[in-house]
């Protein structure tokens, strides 16, 4: 179970080894919102997003003969470098299992961590199915990207800093828009909001047609993506919520956000103009959707959650919207 004693936990643990990322703002950005926009932007962070910090929770938490049989996690690129760069300062051996159309960058990035990258085709292929086989076959230990306590607590840490940064700018009541795939990132902040900053509450920002979250939360149980791909925001793309995450979400959150993949691309555009920061698509989500989502309240904050964009993908974002 992961509460805010875990939470803590975790953040003693990764205290000097990831970064405490900043709270950005910019007067044109709430101009064209018509409301004040506050961006964590944890797209700054170690290997360029907040999985940085549930790697190093997860790899941390393991016992010594655990770590040194090594890990295994599976990922489209963001927990992949997360665990990768865990792993290696841990000196642990580490497997990748990330899909064949993931973002190179993200691909390359990995390697370069020291893991070994099993590439699969996320549109045929069982990777639940493949990294248990994998697991079992080496004696790895399988690192889940969101349904995993210790991976919770360390994204919960996001939630620990923004309840500080946003009572020194004076913030006690505002929504927080989190990028959502399986929901270990939001889950984590809404816990870590419950007990540092309760007038701060969580809303999930996802692509169309792969808004599970938001589906499951409107009708109360898990509900599932009719596809595996086809959206630009490639790193929230999950099957259904988490086992672990829903229920989190289903007390602590409000309704979810859905944006499109235009509105993903203008707000890397615009993120990049106004704050001077690269986001990839799925991590522009939480932006997009405090840019354009309709009766939101005046003082949002959204978690930019990832950089690891592709080069023509940026370059795309730039030319249509900058």
């Amino acid at each position: 179970m992961t509460d805010i004693a875990r939470i803590e936990a975790a953040a003693r643990r990764m205290q000097g080894q990831v970064r405490q990322t900043p709270l950005l703002n910019a007067p044109l950005l709430d101009r064209l919102a018509g409301r004040r926009i506050f961006v964590k932007a944890e797209c700054l962070q170690l290997t360029g997003s907040f999985k940085a910090r549930g790697g190093w929770s997860a790899v941390s938490a393991l016992s010594p003969e655990a770590r040194a049989r090594g890990v295994i996690a599976y990922s489209s690129g963001n927990h992949a470098q997360g665990v990768a760069y865990a792993a290696a300062r841990h000196g642990s051996p580490c497997v990748i299992l990330m899909p064949s159309d993931a973002p190179q960058v993200k691909i390359d990035n990995t390697r370069s961590y020291g893991a070994e990258v099993v590439l699969y085709d996320r549109a045929t292929a069982d990777r639940d199915a493949i990294g248990a086989q994998l697991s079992s076959e080496r004696g790895l230990t399988l690192i889940k990207p969101y349904d995993d306590p210790e991976v919770i607590a360390g994204q919960g840490t996001v939630g620990l800093e923004l309840a500080a940064q946003a009572t020194e700018a004076g913030v006690t009541e505002a929504q927080v828009l989190v990028c959502c795939g399986g929901g270990g990132l939001s889950s984590g902040i809404a816990l870590a909001l419950e007990a540092r900053a309760p007038g701060l509450k969580v809303r999930t920002a996802e692509p169309e047609g792969f808004d599970d979250m938001a589906r499951s939360l409107n009708s109360g149980k898990r509900e599932k993506n009719p596809a595996a791909a086809g959206s630009i925001c490639d790193a929230i793309l999950t099957p259904s919520p988490g086992e672990i995450t829903f229920p989190i979400l289903s007390r602590l959150a409000g309704p979810g956000t859905v944006i499109s993949d235009d509105q993903a691309l203008r707000a890397v555009a615009l993120a990049f103009t106004h704050l001077r920061i690269v986001l990839e698509p799925g991590g522009a989500a939480a932006l997009a959707a405090a840019l354009f989502t309709p009766d939101l309240p005046d003082t949002v904050i959204a978690v930019a959650t990832g950089g690891n964009v592709d080069p023509r993908t940026f370059a795309r974002a730039l030319e249509l919207y900058a």
